[in-house]
């Protein structure tokens, strides 16, 4: 018998010790988990129950497709000095040390004073809840519970694998809230603390997600500061999550009894700070009027509590009207508080308002319009939403004069009458985060104005943010939605979510927690037959028409204003001992100043320039004296004249008018009709080819 050859053992002992070394290198064996799956898992964790490689890439338009929740709260445990939303999005020490209730809630949740007052199944105050979650979740987070942490980021990592891939995390905080006696806060209240606390804890949960996938970068969870990043992040199957801030006090600009409390430097720095901090996208005011704008009402019973926050925050009242126009706040409450919640706040009685439909007073404020200013310098997203609408139509008519694209409206708070406008400019429009069936109710209303404009939708679920979520169907035994169910895009399937002990189903839990948004899509896809189907596919088209709007946003430049320099002249100006109303001040870039006319109709103002010069818009900034009918009129030698565009039944504020481009050396604003007893006046016109 022959004795073996030790040339054919060595490459068995090679392959062996290889192998055994392999193993003992960390990560050497990272290859074999797919990148979307955790490398490097918490020992105990929620699972995500989803199969399948988040899609990724472009059309071949080159879009990017998927879902996008254009305004929800991550962070917002954060927020209202740290004890009203329960529970933390994640924590080094493991799933059972984030999910927790809140310390303020006791034993057995009899304390939950505002958890129970905002319960959306009408709990009494005393009412009590089981305040264990982890791994049970025996009473939270429900869709009916608004104080327990509903995205947890295992969570927001089922709706990303769901088909979701933007974000946009909105830092919040309401500081009467925070300050109630009944809180025993572990944080500040003041709004731009928690703004920078919450900014910051979405950049740990980046890098605690990177940890989890591998290391820096190569994590699913992207903050994206740029619309360039976020398309990247898109194509290679990533969320990308982008920073936004919705806070009633920004900058400091609250009010104390009318008086502003910040200065235009403060709102300079103010803007500098968030801009710095990554912070994209900003609401000018939030639940309380402040030094920049009126507020959209509430209604009901939380229109009540809103209302007595106001008081709180700025001694007074929200100023109501009878609405004008078509343009319309929500109708109010106003009289004596409910017992319950006089309870809670130390308000008997509001004032007694006058029958709908109901308007807020205060509009965009000068202060206002200088930060509305400050953010289109930026390149910074306008959100809309909030505003009262005497706010709004100042906000939209100033971004019409510019040609801004950046407006969105992320969850169903403006008049809808805005809708086409902001199309029209090139913004973005989602819908809140109603139950399947009436989403896609208002979701087909505008169907055809999406096509005419050719733009995507999206939802904004206001999660972790007060609002509430969907319950369950009341016909879902009858028609229950099916496990498992395919991704809304690419090759996979998602069943029901496992938490611990806790099995979620959409058929009797609704919407629970953020995992459960593509359990909601697939209803509204399956429910409503065609109709339903056709607004999913505009939701997957929606992440391109936000990154649309944010790069014709961020590439933005002013048009040259062809009346600097220009020869201003009027047919009359009217006498003021300070001589302050002369035709120069309409081009002065002062808003503070303005030309005004002799009381009178068939006034004109003018604009003469060196040389003809090609013209296709006019903007007129209005005082309150304002012309009701008006023609625009050119002229070459200024003898001869030419009018263009005539506009009848104007409602002041700033018109922008665009004509089909004409060469002029003169151009001329003639008044038919004043709109009130005195003469015409304008604080700024421009005019751009």
């Amino acid at each position: 018998m022959s004795r073996p050859r030790p040339r054919r053992v060595l490459p068995f002992v090679a392959v062996l010790v290889t192998a055994l070394l392999a193993l003992a290198i960390p990560g050497a064996n990272a290859g074999s988990v797919p990148w979307y799956e955790q490398s490097n898992p918490q020992a105990e964790d929620s699972e995500v129950n989803v199969t399948g490689e988040p899609a990724g890439g472009t059309t071949q338009d080159g879009e990017v497709r998927g879902l996008i929740d254009a305004h929800t709260h991550l962070m917002s445990n954060e927020g209202f000095g740290g004890d009203i939303v329960c529970g933390e999005t994640f924590s080094e020490d493991g799933v059972g040390s984030a999910l927790v209730d809140c310390d303020s809630h006791g034993s057995d949740g009899r304390t939950a004073l505002i958890e129970n007052l905002t319960s959306l199944e009408g709990k009494g105050p005393l009412d009590p809840h089981s305040t264990q979650l982890w791994p049970s979740f025996g009473d939270a987070p429900k869709w009916s519970s608004l104080t327990h942490q509903q995205m947890y980021y295992r969570w927001v990592e089922r709706a990303w694998r769901g088909g979701q891939r933007i974000m946009v995390a909105d830092a919040v905080n309401n500081n009467i809230l925070c300050s109630l006696p009944t809180q025993v806060n572990t944080h500040s209240c003041n709004d731009m603390d928690t703004v920078r606390r919450q900014v910051q804890k979405t950049k740990d949960l980046e890098a605690f997600i990177d940890a989890r996938h591998g290391g820096p970068g190569k994590g699913w969870f992207r903050i994206a500061y740029t619309p360039q990043e976020a398309r990247s992040y898109i194509e290679q199957g990533k969320l990308a999550v982008i920073l936004g801030m919705e806070i009633s006090n920004p900058f400091g600009c609250g009010l104390a009894l009318g008086v502003p409390k910040c200065t235009k430097q403060q709102i300079d720095a103010g803007l500098d700070e968030v801009k710095n901090l990554g912070i994209r996208s900003m609401f000018l005011c939030h639940k309380f009027d402040n030094a920049l704008c009126g507020v959209r009402f509430d209604a009901g019973t939380q229109g009540v509590i809103v209302n007595i926050g106001n008081f709180l925050n700025t001694g007074n009242f929200w100023q109501v009207e009878q609405c004008r126009t078509d343009l319309h706040d929500n109708t109010v409450a106003g009289g004596v508080v409910p017992a319950d919640i006089a309870e809670a706040f130390p308000v008997q009685a509001l004032p007694i308002y006058p029958e709908g439909p109901h308007c807020n007073k205060r509009g965009l404020t000068g202060l206002g319009e200088y930060a509305l200013r400050g953010m289109m310098d930026r390149g910074m997203l306008v959100e809309l939403d909030h505003q009262s609408v005497k706010a709004a139509k100042r906000t939209m008519e100033v971004l019409e004069a510019e040609g801004y694209p950046g407006v969105v409206s992320s969850h169903s708070w403006m008049d809808k009458h805005f809708t086409e406008r902001i199309y029209r400019l090139g913004g973005f429009v989602a819908q809140y985060g109603h139950d399947a069936r009436s989403f896609v109710a208002e979701g087909a209303a505008d169907d055809d104005l999406r096509e005419e404009y050719g733009v995507g939708y999206g939802f904004g679920m206001d999660m972790n943010g007060f609002g509430g979520t969907p319950p369950p169907r009341a016909d879902a035994a009858e028609q229950p939605l099916g496990y498992p169910f395919p991704l809304v895009m690419g090759e996979g399937s998602v069943d029901r979510q496992v938490t611990g002990q806790r099995v979620w189903d959409y058929n009797t839990d609704g919407v629970a927690h953020y995992g459960m948004v593509p359990d909601w899509v697939e209803d509204m896809r399956t429910l409503e037959g065609g109709q339903g189907q056709e607004v999913v596919e505009d939701l997957l088209r929606g992440p391109e028409s936000y990154l649309r709007s944010w790069q014709n946003t961020a590439s933005w430049v002013p048009e040259q204003d062809l009346t600097k320099g220009a020869r201003p002249s009027a047919s009359s100006v009217q006498w003021s001992l300070g001589g302050s109303f002369r035709a120069g001040n309409a081009i002065d870039d002062r808003r503070t100043t303005r030309w005004a006319g002799r009381w009178g109709d068939d006034a004109w103002w003018q604009v003469e320039f060196d040389t003809p010069r090609q013209v296709s818009r006019i903007t007129l900034d209005w005082e309150r004296a304002y012309a009701e009918d008006y023609r625009i009129q050119v002229s070459l030698d200024g003898a001869s004249w030419q009018t263009v565009e005539t506009v009848r039944g104007s409602d002041g504020g700033i018109d922008t008018i665009r004509i089909d481009p004409t060469s002029a050396r003169q151009v001329r604003l003639v008044t038919d009709t004043r709109a009130t007893g005195w003469g015409v006046s304008l604080h700024e016109v421009t005019i751009t080819s």
